[in-house]
């Protein structure tokens, strides 16, 4: 079940990720350069080069669960503050929300793929 709200801690990891690692290579990025515990109930969030697409480790009771997002069209948008030079950082619920859904704090910000939707469900 899906289990990612507003109460959990969400890191970003500020470098392109290759798509291909899985649970323990991105857990190992996470204890090797995060400096975190993948197993502490947090979020890790990782993003490909291109920044098409995006993917979340989490620890839950269970088991380790990987979600995961291709977009089709368009890009990702990217954590608003947070230093190139940072290789990880919290970001917030909301941000990773509106990273995921294309939204932007500045209305100018809106990503490519909103255009082509809004194209499909108006006409």
């Amino acid at each position: 079940m899906f289990s990612l709200t507003d109460s959990l801690r969400y890191w970003y990891y500020n470098r392109p990720t290759d798509m291909r690692k899985s649970f323990h290579t991105l857990g190992g990025i996470v204890t090797d350069v995060m400096k975190r515990d993948p197993y502490s109930g947090e979020v890790f969030i990782f993003m490909n080069k291109r920044r098409t697409r995006i993917k979340l480790l989490h620890w839950e009771p269970g088991g380790m669960v990987i979600y995961s997002k291709m977009l089709e069209t368009g890009t990702f948008g990217s954590p608003s503050d947070i230093s190139e030079d940072d290789a990880s950082a919290s970001i917030e619920w909301r941000e990773l929300v509106l990273i995921v859904e294309g939204m932007m704090e500045n209305p100018d910000g809106r990503r490519q793929r909103l255009d082509s939707l809004r194209k499909l469900r108006f006409g």
